[in-house]
């Protein structure tokens, strides 16, 4: 799936340049449950902008299967976003003037899928998150468990290969929190895919096949052993 080879990535900040990633070494295999743990500013927002075809290293390679990411052009990486990735927010990223089927129809538009197909996909996606009922409900009219399982049928409506969290319990209380991972678990079960959360909860992280812990924007520890 990913392979992660003498990665590193900076960003200019005024007079200063800061590297966020440093020799990251890493390698995700095809339908594994990986969790990203680390402090504030350890650079886990920054790899999931590299894994996530958002950003391109400052040096190295990021290889999706076998596509280069740092060598695609805007226009690719963004069809690679639009086909093979899931994205999943703290905040959840829902259009508020939208409704949660609406939500979920914009993850089909740019793969050019026909709207008669697209209301049909995500119906089926919502109802797969236990929402069929709530098809026609703002997000304002949802409580923030039931927002994040739209954000969770928009990723998975175009079925991709891999779906990424970011801090996706951050924003619930607890009893919420138990029941989004284990959608999230459920998911990754049922259909196969690579599942990699990035999360500050150590309770969320246990619950993968595998962590990685980042300090200071590098790999620490085995990343390689199961837990």
């Amino acid at each position: 799936m990913y392979t992660l080879t003498d990665v590193s990535k900076t960003y200019r900040q005024g007079a200063r340049t800061v590297e966020a990633l440093s020799d990251v070494h890493l390698s995700i295999a095809d339908g594994e449950f990986i969790a990203v743990q680390g402090q504030t500013g350890g650079g886990k927002s920054t790899l999931l902008q590299l894994l996530g075809a958002l950003d391109k290293p400052s040096r190295g390679t990021v290889l999706l299967g076998d596509e280069d990411l740092g060598r695609l052009g805007s226009t690719e990486l963004g069809d690679v976003r639009a086909r093979r990735i899931g994205f999943v927010f703290q905040s959840f990223n829902l259009i508020p003037t939208l409704t949660a089927q609406e939500n979920v129809e914009t993850a089909l538009a740019p793969l050019g899928v026909p709207a008669t197909t697209r209301r049909e996909r995500a119906r089926a996606a919502l109802e797969s998150v236990g929402l069929g009922d709530r098809t026609g409900h703002l997000p304002s009219e949802l409580s923030g468990g039931q927002q994040q399982r739209v954000a969770i049928a928009r990723a998975l409506v175009k079925e991709p290969d891999v779906l990424l969290a970011d801090e996706p319990t951050g924003a619930l209380d607890e009893d919420t929190r138990g029941e989004i991972i284990g959608l999230l678990e459920g998911v990754w079960r049922d259909r196969g895919l690579t599942l990699i959360v990035v999360t500050h909860d150590s309770w969320v992280a246990h619950r993968a096949e595998r962590r990685v812990h980042l300090k200071q924007g590098r790999i620490t520890g085995k990343a390689a052993t199961r837990v």
